[in-house]
């Protein structure tokens, strides 16, 4: 699939440090804001800006969402993103002729660790790089942008995981249509549609051992130091539909299912989900409960390719390396 966002108004950009195991990814409008919310599912988040994404915020724009590996230190890449659109005049106006402040909220993946270098994270430059060549179809994914460094299925420890990365997922139906955009860094296991674990923790053996299962028998007794314990998933799930802003963050809580179903275990104290819906300002509507079951749709497909694409490195293996498919 080769995913086709312009008809929701969006494009997406990628930055990569290939060496340093890191990258981001950011999701802008083509030529103008959007409308943002946002729900956060794990406890252990990284975040910028992260009120402006809710109903409760005086301004009702957001000029772009930045994914970002580096943990709390990839939040200072933003700034190149909010360079990028003041050059352009595009963020929030400040008096007439003054100037515009560019609305950016950001969410992180730990990447530190293990791939690599510990001390890679990254810049404004490379945000600055992702908002200026993104792009509405033809989208790179897998092991590229905030998903170079990501990691899955580390619930039996850094040994046993594998790679995880950027994944695209749309759905429609008739004129509505969902997309998400997902970074898949965390702790549990990726399951297929048909609840088979796709990637996840192995045994010595390499087969899986179920994640889940591990945790709920109290066989995940590490400390949050360890960097097994360090994971999120972030996401945005983007719509045709013109959503009033309370409807827009139950679409962002809504869409959460896709993680719960696909990701196993998913929100747990070890994991920073946060998941960004954005929409347009004005056009057609749709009834709420269409659209959150698309954007449901639309995060699984994304959250499956994103680990389906993901090329290994640094002894993790990934399920796009030759012979490794399943």
């Amino acid at each position: 699939m080769s995913a086709d966002l312009a008809a929701l108004g969006i494009a997406v950009g990628h930055a990569t440090d290939r060496e340093g195991g890191t990258g981001l990814t950011v999701v802008r409008g083509i030529d103008r804001a959007f409308r943002c919310a946002s729900v956060v599912i794990g406890r252990a988040t990284g975040t910028r800006e992260l009120h402006a994404a809710s109903p409760f915020h005086l301004v009702d724009r957001v000029d772009a969402v930045v994914l970002t590996g580096g943990s709390a230190y990839g939040l200072d890449a933003t700034a190149g993103a909010m360079r990028w659109m003041e050059e352009r005049g595009r963020g929030h106006p400040v008096g007439a002729g003054v100037g515009v402040v560019p609305i950016i909220p950001a969410a992180v993946i730990f990447d530190l660790a293990p791939l690599g270098s510990f001390t890679a994270r990254p810049t404004p430059a490379m945000a600055y790089e992702a908002c200026d060549t993104a792009t509405s179809s033809g989208i790179a994914e897998g092991s590229v942008g905030a998903g170079t460094g990501a990691t899955v299925g580390k619930a039996g420890g850094l040994p046993g995981a594998m790679k995880g990365g950027v994944g695209i997922g749309i759905a429609s139906s008739g004129d509505v249509s969902v997309a998400a955009v997902a970074v898949v860094n965390a702790l549990g296991d990726v399951r297929d549609a048909s609840g088979a674990i796709i990637a996840g923790a192995r045994g010595a053996d390499g087969q899986f051992i179920d994640g889940a299962r591990l945790v709920a028998e109290g066989g995940l007794r590490r400390k949050f130091s360890d960097g097994a314990l360090q994971n999120t998933t972030i996401a945005v799930v983007a719509t045709t539909a013109c959503l009033p802003r309370i409807e827009l963050s139950q679409l962002a809580q809504a869409s959460s299912a896709a993680l719960f179903k696909r990701i196993t275990p998913t929100g747990t104290s070890y994991d920073g989900d946060v998941i960004f819906g954005v929409c347009p300002h004005d056009g057609p509507t749709a009834p709420s409960t269409q659209v959150e079951g698309l954007a449901v749709m639309a995060l699984e497909q994304a959250v499956e390719r994103a680990v389906r694409l993901a090329t290994g490195r640094d002894g993790i293996p990934g399920l796009a390396d030759a012979g490794n498919s399943r």
